[in-house]
């Protein structure tokens, strides 16, 4: 038993050590991902995704008046209430103010609620790419509803985590118009 215990002891040292090694490659695998793909993702103003219709269309086109980016989804309820305020607000201040929506959804499932709703303003469907834009943007866990909200020279004046009443909405965009 003498001769074996050293051996024993051995073996369980570098059953250990292996199964540390591999735990500590795996969580280093896992964690740098998120993060290398949030660090990797396009900016706001080189992002591209689709319309409606299939075409692709790049968030640089809204560049040049102060831009409400809202990320959402038609199984999201706050989402769906937040929506006909946008489309008023949109209304009130006529060109003066981009608005677009960013879907993390099918698109099928976008158009009927788009519909439902008459959102007249732009509406892209991303998924993927849209949820590593939204990360790298500010909302790491993945919210829903998001809005960032941009002024003319494109910068990010606000990130909104969650529904966006008329009266917030108005208080972030009236120094902007």
């Amino acid at each position: 038993m003498k001769k074996i215990l050293p051996y024993l002891i051995v073996a369980a040292l570098a059953l250990l050590t292996g199964v540390s090694a591999a735990w500590w490659k795996g969580r280093q695998a896992s964690e740098p991902t998120t993060a290398k793909a949030v660090a990797n993702a396009p900016t706001v103003w080189q992002s591209r995704f689709n319309d409606l219709q299939g075409k692709s269309q790049t968030l640089e086109q809204w560049r040049g008046k102060p831009l409400v980016l809202n990320f959402w989804a038609t199984w999201c309820a706050p989402c769906r209430e937040e929506m006909p305020e946008f489309v008023a607000t949109k209304k009130s201040l006529g060109d003066k103010v981009s608005f677009v929506g960013l879907a993390i959804d099918n698109p099928a499932d976008v158009q009927k609620f788009v519909n439902e709703l008459g959102i007249d303003y732009p509406v892209l469907v991303g998924e993927q790419p849209a949820l590593e834009l939204m990360r790298a943007e500010g909302n790491r866990i993945g919210a829903l509803p998001f809005t960032l909200i941009y002024d003319a020279q494109g910068n990010k004046v606000a990130a909104h985590a969650g529904r966006l009443d008329k009266k917030m909405l108005a208080a972030y965009l009236d120094p902007l118009t």
